[in-house]
């Protein structure tokens, strides 16, 4: 006798995980998806006015229409577009359990997987199921400067929109296209912006229609730069840094720091994965997405390890089938 709740616990509720999902379901496996927030939280999360790079057909799961009248779609439709997903495929979705721990146990018929998860409450359940995808992304990790003050009220590691902080001074740390978007809309918001940047210039990876709007308005004056510099302190009024020419205090009212994020190394050294500190996050399969552990599959751009670029929502929503193929042949 099996004691699993399903075939497949699926460990975020982003598109990834959700093309995981419906995989398995036309594999005739059963699935159900955990998120420590809500539903796509890490879109969610992007600025409110955010348009995608991509074209909307790139975005598609499941083979559902993601239909606009844009050329490429905003962050709102595609928030509409995935709860239209999980309504069309009636998605089993627990939302608000968060993950913190996975490990194997026998049961009635071999070895199974146990998560042991956290609720919105505080309270704590398990979940059990003979496989396991994990399919976090990397949103939800920001890469901690370290400094004091990195946790005051007016500091974020996320950018949401320009308004509140009209004809009000504000930093924003990093030199890629997170940083750089920012710092335009601020600007164009009418914020008294400054970019501090630890590197000598931009990135290059920075959208090539932003990447000379943004140079442009540095070289003019209306986006001050500091460039070489790192943020030392945070003070509620006051961003302090410093770098081989000298240190500086920056006047602010809010500081985003757009430094990057990463996957949540911390679970999945519990679930037992093999970290590469210097290259790739998880050793896995990349034509099974199955990791040193038997079952055990990554999706999505939990796989990119500290550079997310290769993985986006366009390749990421690939692996559910790959997943769902291989466990189809050992159900």
């Amino acid at each position: 006798m099996s004691y699993c709740d399903c075939d497949i616990l699926i460990v975020g509720a982003g598109p990834a995980g959700l093309a995981a999902a419906i995989a398995a379901k036309r594999e005739g496996l059963s699935a159900l998806i955990l998120d420590k927030g809500g539903l796509v939280e890490g879109i969610y999360r992007f600025p409110r006015n955010m348009v995608f790079f991509t074209t909307p057909e790139l975005l598609e799961i499941g083979g559902l229409p993601f239909v606009t009248p844009y050329e490429k779609p905003t962050r709102m439709e595609a928030l509409r577009y995935y709860r239209r997903v999980a309504d069309t495929f009636n998605l089993a979705i627990a939302i608000d359990e968060e993950v913190v721990g996975v490990r194997r146990e026998p049961d009635g018929e071999g070895v199974s997987f146990v998560l042991d998860v956290k609720t919105r409450s505080g309270g704590t359940r398990t979940r059990r199921g003979r496989a396991v995808v994990l399919a976090t992304g990397y949103y939800d990790q920001p890469n901690l400067l370290g400094v004091p003050g990195e946790d005051l009220p007016h500091v974020s590691h996320y950018y949401s929109e320009a308004h509140p902080f009209y004809r009000r001074p504000v930093v924003v740390v990093g030199g890629k296209n997170s940083a750089a978007e920012a710092a335009l809309d601020l600007y164009r918001a009418g914020a008294h912006v400054t970019l501090v940047h630890r590197d000598a210039v931009l990135g290059d990876s920075i959208k090539y229609w932003v990447k000379p709007d943004i140079e442009n308005r540095i070289a003019e004056g209306s986006v001050p730069a500091l460039f070489g510099m790192s943020v030392q302190r945070i003070t509620p009024t006051l961003v302090h840094v410093a770098g081989p020419g000298g240190a500086a205090e920056l006047p602010a009212d809010g500081v985003f720091l757009l430094t990057g994020y990463h996957p949540d190394w911390t679970l999945l050294e519990r679930a037992g994965v093999v970290i590469d500190p210097t290259g790739p996050v998880a050793r896995y399969d990349p034509e099974t997405c199955e990791t040193d552990v038997p079952n055990l599959f990554l999706a999505g751009g939990v796989v990119s390890g500290r550079t997310a670029a290769p993985v986006f929502i366009e390749n990421g929503r690939m692996h559910g089938e790959r997943i769902a193929r291989v466990l189809r042949t050992r159900a």
